[in-house]
């Protein structure tokens, strides 16, 4: 990689990327990333609402120089009365694939999530068969919990899912 990977919000310049890859199908979004077709103006509409960006979940765009690459995301996953963690997840454009992008989107994310929240905990899953994304988690520094049963449905089927976490001490903030 010649420039540096960084991770910010989307601008309204960035929502056909974005739209590419969950709504394109599953060519561009892989896959394990693709969930049936979506109302194209959503994604509009929830950008001109907050920004992709709320209390409860968050949307960034991952970009090299002025090349957008994909994003990441976030959302509140309750842990029980007192506290909750976040779960993430990561869509990158096919011609970024396989030369790290992911890993550093999904590693930038934790440092930002665990410097701006108060969570101690950022969990991720994916599909067994998604070798590439269990590579990306661990060299992000997260740990394989388990699996979970059939906890997915795509393309007409139930799927069993690798979980990952990480916590906020395994996570150097300097």
């Amino acid at each position: 990689m010649t420039t540096e990977i960084r991770l910010r919000p989307a601008t309204r310049e960035d929502l056909p990327v974005l739209d590419l890859l969950n709504n394109s199908g599953p060519e561009t979004a892989s896959a394990f990333g693709w969930f049936g077709w979506n109302d194209p103006a959503r994604l509009t509409r929830r950008w001109e609402e907050n920004g992709l960006l709320t209390p409860d979940s968050g949307n960034l765009v991952v970009a090299e120089g002025d090349e957008v690459l994909g994003h990441v995301s976030w959302h509140r996953s309750q842990q029980g009365p007192l506290n909750h963690s976040w779960n993430i997840g990561a869509g990158i454009l096919p011609q970024a694939r396989g030369r790290g992008v992911g890993t550093t989107a999904q590693r930038l994310l934790v440092r930002y999530l665990f410097a701006h929240t108060q969570v101690n905990r950022i969990d991720a899953s994916t599909d067994v068969t998604n070798a590439a994304e269990q590579r990306a988690l661990e060299k992000a520094g997260f740990t394989r919990e388990g699996i979970l049963r059939g906890a997915h449905f795509r393309n007409g089927r139930f799927h069993d899912m690798a979980h990952y976490s990480i916590l906020r001490h395994e996570v150097a903030l300097d």
